[in-house]
C-alpha cells in the first residue's frame, strides 16, 4: 500500500519482536539491501575517517546545535540563529562528505548503488559505512568537523534575503532531541538560538501558506511488540520538529535559486497532483470522517488538520498520494522548462542531508563553487546527468522497503482478529476488475485490498470482514459483507 511513512520501533520484546525483526531480514533480502557493506568499502571508509580534509576557515566560535530523534548518530545538520536588526542569520551547517569521499573510490561507487539510507522500525541500510555516517563525518558533539557552512539571511517577514556556502571547520556544542529542545523553548530554558528557532520557523510556515505551498505534517507511527501483541499507534509532531524542518526547507529554497540563476544544478521537482489523486484523498476523507468542504483548496485543507487526532493523522498519511511523481532534474547550460516542486510552491534542492541522500552531496558541491566564484568540479558535472535516474530508483527502493515494513506491522497488529467486521469507506477500484478494490478502515486507520461478489461502490460506506492478516506473506485483506 502507498506509503511514506516510517515506522519506528518504541519497543520490543518476545515472540513479536522475534517476528518483526525476522520480516525486516525478510524483506531486506528480496529487496537484496543490506546494513553490511563489502570489505574494501569498510577499509576505505576507515581510512578517509583518518584523514580528513580539513577546511581553512574555522567557524568553531558558533555555537551550533543539532536537532534530532533520539538515539540519532548520522547527524547531517546543526543549526544556529542570531538577531540581524529586525531579521536574522541562520547559520547551517551539513556534514561534509566531499571531505572523505573522493569520486570513484569503493565508497563512493557503492553510495552511487544505494542511493540513499532505508530506514523501518528498529533498521536501517545506510548510504555510508558507519565509520563515516555515525563517526568521522557525523556532526556529533564536541568535535571539529568539516562543513558546508550555510549563512542565510531572513527578514522580519521571514523571507530569506541572501545565501553565502562555504567550507568551514565547526563544533556542535549539543546534540538535542526533539522532546529535549521543545521542554527548553517551553520552559523559558533554551538559549537565544533556540528561542530565536521559535520564532523564524512559525514565520516561516506562514509565509509557505502565503505563496500557496504546502509540507505535510506526517505524524510517526511507532510500534510497541511484547509478547505475543503487536500495537501501532501514531506519534504528532512537536512544533520544533516543524521548524527545523523549515530551517531545511529554506535552504533548498535558496539553494535551488543559486542552481537555476547559474543555470546549473539539480532540482527536487513535483509536477501538479493529478486530479482523480484529488478526488480518492476526498473518499478518504469521508472515510475517516474528515470535514474537506468541496470548495477548500488542498494546501488549505492540509493545514487545518490536526495531526494530533488520530483520523486526522491518517488523514495526512493519506496525502502523501499526491507526492507520487516525484523525481530530480539536473541542468548545466538552460533551466529546465518545469522546474518547481508543486507542493512547496517553488523551485527546490535537496542539499541538507548528504550522509542519507547522494544527491545532497552533489547538489552542494555546485552551491559552493557557485558563491566561490569559480567552476563545478569536473566530478560533479561528468555525474551530474546520470544522477536523477540513480536518485529515481533509490527512490522507489526506499518507498518499497518503507512500505513492505508497515505492511509486516499491519499484518502483525491485525493478525488476531481475522473474522472481525469494520466499519470501512471504499476509496479506490480498479478499472480492470471491479469487484476488486482498496478499503481505509477507521480504527484501525489502516487501507487494505477488498473484494465484493459485485461492483465495489466506490466512496460509499460499508462493513468488511478481515479474511486475511498474514505476517509472513505481510498481506491483509477484507471482503465485503
Amino acid at each position: 500500500m502507498p506509503s511514506s511513512r516510517v515506522v519506528h520501533l518504541r519497543r520490543a520484546e518476545g515472540v513479536a519482536a522475534t517476528s518483526l525483526r525476522a520480516g525486516i531480514a525478510g524483506i531486506q533480502a528480496e529487496l537484496e539491501v543490506s546494513p553490511a557493506f563489502p570489505a574494501d568499502v569498510e577499509q576505505a571508509a576507515r581510512r578517509a575517517a583518518a584523514a580528513p580534509r580539513l577546511p581553512d576557515l574555522d567557524r568553531t566560535d558558533i555555537a551550533f546545535v543539532t536537532i534530532d530523534p533520539p538515539g540519532s548518530m548520522d547527524l547531517d545538520q546543526a543549526l544556529h540563529l542570531e538577531r540581524d536588526g529586525d531579521g536574522y542569520v541562520v547559520h547551517y551547517a551539513i556534514a561534509d562528505v566531499a571531505a572523505f569521499v573522493t569520486a570513484g573510490d569503493p565508497v563512493d561507487l557503492e553510495a552511487h548503488r544505494r542511493g540513499e539510507t532505508l530506514y523501518g522500525a528498529d533498521s536501517k541500510v545506510p548510504l555510508h559505512p558507519t565509520a563515516l555516517s555515525e563517526d568521522a563525518a557525523s556532526l556529533l558533539p564536541d568535535q571539529v568537523r568539516p562543513a558546508l557552512l550555510w549563512t542565510l539571511r531572513v527578514d522580519a517577514t521571514g523571507e530569506g534575503t541572501d545565501v553565502t556556502v562555504e567550507r568551514a571547520r565547526v563544533r556542535s556544542t549539543a546534540r538535542l532531541d526533539y522532546v529535549g529542545a521543545q521542554r527548553m523553548i517551553d520552559e523559558g530554558s533554551a538559549d537565544e538560538s533556540l528561542r530565536l528557532l521559535a520564532e523564524v520557523g512559525p514565520l516561516r510556515l506562514a509565509r509557505e501558506a502565503a505563496r500557496g505551498g504546502v509540507s505535510l505534517p506526517l505524524p510517526e507511527q511507532e510500534v510497541d511488540v511484547s509478547d505475543d501483541v503487536w500495537e501501532l499507534e501514531y506519534r504528532t509532531l512537536l512544533p520544533v520538529e516543524e521548524w527545523n524542518a523549515q530551517i531545511s526547507l529554506l535552504t533548498g529554497f535558496a539553494a535551488a535559486s543559486l542552481m537555476v540563476t547559474a543555470r546549473t544544478g539539480l532540482l527536487r521537482t513535483l509536477p501538479p497532483p493529478d486530479p482523480r489523486d484529488v478526488a480518492r484523498l476526498h473518499r478518504t476523507a469521508r472515510a475517516l470522517h474528515v470535514d474537506w468542504p468541496a470548495e477548500q483548496p488542498y494546501p488549505d485543507f492540509i493545514r487545518s488538520l490536526d495531526p494530533a487526532r488520530p483520523a486526522h493523522a491518517a488523514m495526512v498519511t493519506a496525502c502523501t498520494r499526491l507526492l507520487r511523481g516525484s523525481g530530480y532534474v539536473a541542468f548545466d547550460g538552460e533551466v529546465p522548462a518545469d522546474p518547481q516542486h508543486s507542493a512547496l510552491a517553488s523551485e527546490y534542492a535537496h542539499v541538507t542531508a548528504p550522509l542519507r541522500r547522494l544527491g545532497d552531496r552533489y547538489a552542494g558541491e555546485v552551491c559552493v563553487a557557485l558563491c566561490a566564484g569559480v567552476a563545478v568540479p569536473g566530478w560533479v558535472l561528468g555525474e551530474l546527468h546520470a544522477l536523477p535516474q540513480v536518485l529515481q530508483e533509490s527512490g522507489r527502493r526506499a518507498h518499497r522497503y518503507e512500505s513492505a515494513i508497515l505492511d509486516l506491522v499491519e499484518a502483525g497488529v491485525l493478525k488476531d482478529r481475522v473474522g472481525e467486521r469494520f466499519e470501512a469507506v471504499v476509496v479506490d477500484v480498479d478499472h480492470r476488475d471491479e469487484t476488486r478494490g482498496v478499503v481505509t478502515i477507521r480504527d484501525p486507520a489502516v487501507e487494505a485490498t477488498v473484494r465484493g461478489s459485485g461492483p465495489l461502490p466506490l466512496g460509499t460506506d460499508v462493513r468488511v470482514e478481515l479474511t486475511r492478516a498474514d505476517l509472513v506473506a505481510r498481506k491483509v485483506e477484507f471482503r465485503l459483507t
